[in-house]
């Protein structure tokens, strides 16, 4: 039985941090002490599956806590296909979200992150569609650049490479592209241009990591055969913390909020099995490197840092860490001077944490300001303190980019605090802060990174950073710092963020969608908010000639940096139906400023600042509607309140508290959110009240919910039995089941035509079960399967009409689908021309 070791996780506690962004981290001893034991091992494994939560953490935190080894994830996308339960983010913006919360995640677990440039296009029935949309030999490149930049002993996968068809087609595709590369990779014929940073490398062994549900239940799984499977005992208590590694990877997993995965940690003992794939088979079956080298001997002239390193592990006071400096100081001199790159770097970066961490030495650099202009100055903050009786000097510090060197020479003395001031130069060709997978223009399947040396790369990438160069026991040792910006927060304390370089100014078109119903003019707002001081200049919203805008340009002034001013333009669309993209546009000393920011600020994430085209979708429609006040009930998060407002209905958010018969009396339609009755739990006591507006005379329109976890079984008057069922290809092409039914006619004429420039998809979780009551309207599939009827059902309810929709609204309106606009119209406008038969509340 393995030894129960006293230890505790690299970076644990920054996960529990009221702010999440460049908190100096201030570990205890004993997680100190696990650092240096962690230094003793030269092991890494790859985890590899396709979005932000296919990793399994338990996995992750034992190799990474309890093996030492080091760990990645490799999640070949960013998730930006998925849905968003804490806010109207989608694509882009989601993809933003799920990658902080991978970043969060592994604080907690202790492993790393990477992705490809592979888009999450959203949901896939097999890996040949997945593999078309996205550039197979693109993200097949991108697996073969993360395991030569790696260099990973292990691969395990999260998903079978043998069954396609049984799953998410990116959950196959992602086993299937890590199969192929294990060949690859260590040949310099194949993406030979990655060798001009990277080395062949050839993986020792690769496993499938299965579960129960890969076997259909837990029963199957228990009753398979797994004698010839590698067993790892992943229950482990650590005393440390007084943790099991399942509660770590729980506080890991529960880091992705937008998707709902918040899990509870459990104890006890708990074993993962791992199949050999490719590779050698282990001698001992159940040591996943059994006859790998994980020691220091792997390393030329490595053998005496490992000595010395199991010395100093040997004598690690904890009640005194600074004792062990001279002998990780000396270390640090050996690691440097090794030729080996690869575990030079890695253990270089990891041993100087350990002797700061030791010495209880702080290092802090603090922008005087949150945002900052390219070609600006910043002032700086400095703090250096060392709290130990270890001799230590400042010798200099280095600014970046600008890459000036001052000269300090002085003595940090043991708790004597040290505050310099510095400006820093930021050069006129400084890159704006944002997602730098965002900065070129994608495809559906894939984005577009040109630097082959960042592809991977989890985070933005932030060029303003001090080195702090210190001498400690004879040997300056330099330590980077990335600039921050800090205050204090009256209610949670200390908070900080990174320093953002942001445009002079940007604008935004304050409607993403904009809808003209007749050639009446509309007046169009765009904000204009200044990124500096006194930034005077010109505003324009561009448009093709076939529109009308007045005036030209506006002229703006806005003297201080953060101030927003919001101008207005009248627009005048053409006679004949037309779709084009409005782009405003600010004009300042000659330059042209183009982008709109976007801030992404959630208390469990870095603060995210995104810069997209300052664009706009404008629609001249044939569209008619009704003049229905709608009550719309949030669900999980989506934008189609701001949809119903362009078509000129007057809507009002419901909270669940506000369902009462006397408030829904003023509305004629109530529409309930995506995923509201997974969401909103009050919902089920509701129902009562939402039947019986329906039996009045009203309409209640509901969309989509998964088929897991409803708050009510009831979610319709009549059975309705929710199911997997979906059309992914959004140009499937559609049968109307009733085509003379008012949803199709009335008062827009719907025809196959208004299904046509879908996004993503038609629509998902469709019921597949449903009373005699329900009359569906539409039917789709995707290619090779039986036909699904259940997109669009609807009911007679008493006087009014009960209707459920999977078809993806959420999706299609914010992208300006015009088709989508006009059959949401038709729903809406649903009455009956004569008194239904009385029907009683099911419940």
């Amino acid at each position: 039985m393995r030894k129960i070791q006293v230890q505790i996780f690299l970076l644990f506690f920054i996960g529990f941090q009221i702010s999440f962004a460049q908190q100096p981290q201030k570990p205890s001893s004993v997680e100190i002490y696990n650092k240096i034991k962690k230094l003793n091992f030269l092991g890494s494994v790859l985890y590899l599956a396709a979005h932000p939560d296919d990793e399994n953490t338990r996995m992750i935190s034992y190799l990474a806590n309890d093996m030492n080894a080091r760990t990645g994830y490799l999640s070949l996308t960013r998730g930006d296909g998925g849905q968003n339960l804490i806010g109207s983010q989608l694509r882009e913006l989601l993809g933003v979200i799920r990658t902080q919360e991978l970043i969060e995640a592994r604080k907690i677990d202790g492993g790393e992150q990477f992705f490809s440039r592979a888009n999450d296009f959203g949901f896939s029935k097999n890996p040949n569609e997945t593999l078309d949309i996205w550039d197979k030999d693109k993200v097949l490149a991108d697996v073969v650049w993360t395991i030569r930049k790696f260099q990973p002993d292990i691969i395990i996968n999260r998903f079978d490479h043998r069954s396609p068809g049984t799953t998410h087609g990116h959950h196959t595709s992602s086993a299937m592209l890590s199969v192929e590369s294990f060949k690859l990779t260590n040949d310099p014929k194949v993406y030979p241009e990655q060798l001009k940073y990277v080395m062949p490398w050839q993986v020792k062994r690769q496993f499938f990591n299965p579960s129960w549900w890969f076997y259909g239940s837990q029963e199957k799984f228990d009753a398979a055969n797994k004698s010839k499977f590698t067993k790892l005992e992943t229950g482990v208590y650590y005393t440390g913390i007084g943790k099991s590694n399942q509660e770590i990877a729980a506080l890991s997993r529960s880091r992705h909020q937008s998707q709902g995965f918040g899990s509870t940690g459990v104890r006890g003992d708990e074993t993962e099995y791992l199949e050999l794939i490719n590779g050698e088979t282990p001698k001992d079956r159940d040591n996943l490197f059994d006859g790998i080298d994980t020691s220091w001997n792997r390393v030329k002239n490595g053998k005496p840092i490992g000595d010395l390193i199991a010395q100093i592990i040997s004598n690690y006071n904890f009640s005194n860490p600074s004792a062990s400096i001279p002998d990780l100081v000396k270390a640090y001199s050996m690691i440097e001077a090794l030729e080996d790159t690869h575990w030079k770097t890695i253990k270089s970066e990891a041993i100087k944490s350990i002797i700061a961490s030791c010495s209880g030495l702080y290092l802090e650099a603090v922008s005087n300001e949150q945002e900052a202009t390219p070609g600006s100055t910043i002032r700086l903050t400095l703090e250096a303190i060392n709290r130990c009786s270890v001799d230590m000097q400042l010798v200099s510090i280095t600014t970046l980019p600008d890459n000036k060197t001052t000269v300090q020479n002085s003595v940090l003395k043991n708790n004597s605090d040290q505050k310099i001031n510095l400006q820093l130069q930021l050069p006129n060709t400084i890159e704006y802060t944002q997602p730098y997978w965002l900065k070129e223009k994608a495809t559906v399947g894939m984005y577009t990174v040109l630097n082959q040396e960042i592809i991977g790369t989890p985070d933005i990438i932030r060029d303003t950073k001090v080195v702090f160069n210190v001498k400690i026991a004879g040997v300056e040792i330099p330590f980077e710092r990335t600039v921050v910006y800090k205050y204090n927060d009256g209610v949670k304390g200390e908070m900080y963020n990174f320093l953002d370089i942001v445009p002079e100014v940007t604008t935004s078109i304050l409607e993403r969608v904009l809808i003209f119903r007749d050639t009446k003019s509309k007046m169009i707002p765009v904000k204009v908010r200044a990124g500096k001081d006194e930034v005077k200049g010109n505003l324009q919203l561009d448009l093709p000639k076939s529109w009308n805008v007045s005036p030209k340009e506006i002229p703006f002034t806005l003297d201080k940096k953060g101030n927003e001013q919001i101008f207005y333009f009248e627009v005048t669309p053409p006679v004949n139906p037309e779709e084009v993209t409005a782009k405003s546009i600010a004009t300042v000393d000659g330059k042209r400023f183009d982008k709109d920011q976007t801030i992404i600020d959630f208390p469990h994430i870095t603060k995210q600042m995104v810069l997209k085209p300052a664009e706009s979708k404008c629609i001249r429609i044939d569209l008619k509607t009704s003049e229905d006040a709608i009550a719309y009930i949030m669900g999980a998060g989506d934008e189609v309140p701001e949809s119903l407002k362009q078509m000129g209905y007057k809507v009002s958010i419901l909270k669940p508290e506000e369902i009462t018969p006397e408030k829904l009396d003023s509305f004629s339609t109530v529409i309930t959110g995506v995923r509201a009755y997974n969401t909103v739990n009050a919902l089920a006591n509701k129902q009562n009240i939402l039947f019986n507006f329906v039996k009045g005379g009203k309409n209640m329109i509901v969309q989509y919910n998964t088929n897991g976890r409803l708050v009510t079984d009831k979610i319709a008057p009549y059975p309705l039995k929710l199911s997997n069922d979906r059309v992914t290809e959004e140009n499937a092409k559609i049968t109307f089941l009733a085509p003379n039914h008012p949803v199709l006619n009335t008062p827009n004429k719907i025809s196959s035509k208004d299904f046509e420039g879908w996004t993503q998809e038609q629509g998902l979780y469709y019921p597949n079960e449903y009373d005699p009551a329900f009359t569906p309207i539409i039917s789709s599939h995707d290619k090779g399967e039986s036909a699904k009827d259940g997109a669009l059902l609807v009911a007679p309810y008493g006087k009014g009409y009960y209707i459920y929709t999977g078809l993806s609204f959420f999706r299609e309106l914010p992208e300006g689908v015009s088709g989508a606009y006009r059959l949401l119209s038709n729903i809406i406008s649903l009455k009956q021309p004569l008194e239904a038969p009385k029907q009683d509340i099911k419940q």
